[in-house]
């Protein structure tokens, strides 16, 4: 696996004039799980580059967020997620996905709409999977702390020795990708329960950074810069989120080298 960083757009830039897509250009999906975030809306949506389709998908806010959302965006599309958690939203989101390329980003105003066209750009020069990282060239973060900083570190070096990969940055949830590889990360959008299910909670953007790494996808890292969420306080807890994040790569793993054996095997009886 390669890792080539991208240069995000420059802070502050205006957004460029609507562009006439071709028939053969990619129709692009932007996915927008939200929680209670009506005040953040409305920043987010601003910076919102010219895109196909908008999907907010709200996990039962008991604000006006959905009503904010359709007075910003008249044509946005609207899912309610089945379940709770992060995860569940971007399944649920995924799914209802219409576009060639699926862009997830947050609702808080912490990840920047602008940098959306350099994630593009990547998949449109070959890659499979564009990953946003925090840690990596221009990239940077005026909301994580050091804790969650050295916990990142550490679990990256971890999935890099165990998945031979060069992640600068494993825990970030700005990501694009092509439609077509969605089977890839085997995510349930369609089973209704009270709980969480595995994958439904914040260590989605691990898993799938590691299902991308064992299909072999083409991932490339995209310099990204986190912003602090404008309003209210984020639901991340850097103890028990990193727990579970640490079980993502176990539960990984084991498939990986089952599918290495697999692979071995099936060689072995063509012989």
């Amino acid at each position: 696996m390669s890792t080539v960083p991208y240069a995000r757009p420059q802070a502050g830039t205006e957004l460029p004039p609507p562009v006439v897509v071709g028939a053969s250009e990619p129709l692009v999906s932007v996915i927008i799980p939200a929680l209670n975030e009506a005040r953040n809306l409305p920043h987010v949506m601003a910076a919102l580059p010219e895109v196909d389709e908008v999907i907010l998908v709200d996990g039962g806010s008991v604000d006006d967020t959905v009503d904010v959302a359709r007075r910003l965006m008249p044509g946005i599309r609207i899912v309610q997620q089945n379940r709770r958690g992060k995860g569940n939203a971007l399944a649920c989101g995924f799914a209802a996905a219409t576009g060639d390329i699926l862009v997830m980003i947050d609702a808080d105003g912490s990840t920047d709409p602008k940098e959306i066209p350099s994630f593009i750009a990547a998949l449109r020069s070959g890659a499979d999977f564009a990953k946003g990282s925090r840690f990596s060239g221009a990239g940077g973060s005026a909301d994580i702390t050091r804790l969650r900083r050295a916990g990142n570190r550490c679990l990256s070096t971890l999935v890099n020795v165990l998945f031979s990969t060069g992640y600068s940055d494993l825990c970030y949830g700005y990501n694009a990708f092509w439609a077509r590889h969605l089977d890839v990360f085997d995510l349930d959008s369609t089973t209704e329960a009270d709980r969480r299910l595995w994958g439904d909670g914040f260590e989605i953007e691990t898993l799938l950074n590691l299902r991308a790494a064992r299909a072999r996808l083409q991932i490339v890292e995209i310099p990204s810069f986190e912003q602090r969420r404008i309003h209210g306080e984020s639901n991340l807890n850097a103890f028990t989120d990193g727990l579970r994040v640490l079980r993502t790569i176990a539960r990984e793993w084991p498939r990986r080298r089952t599918a290495r054996a697999g692979a071995h095997r099936a060689v072995e009886r063509s012989r």
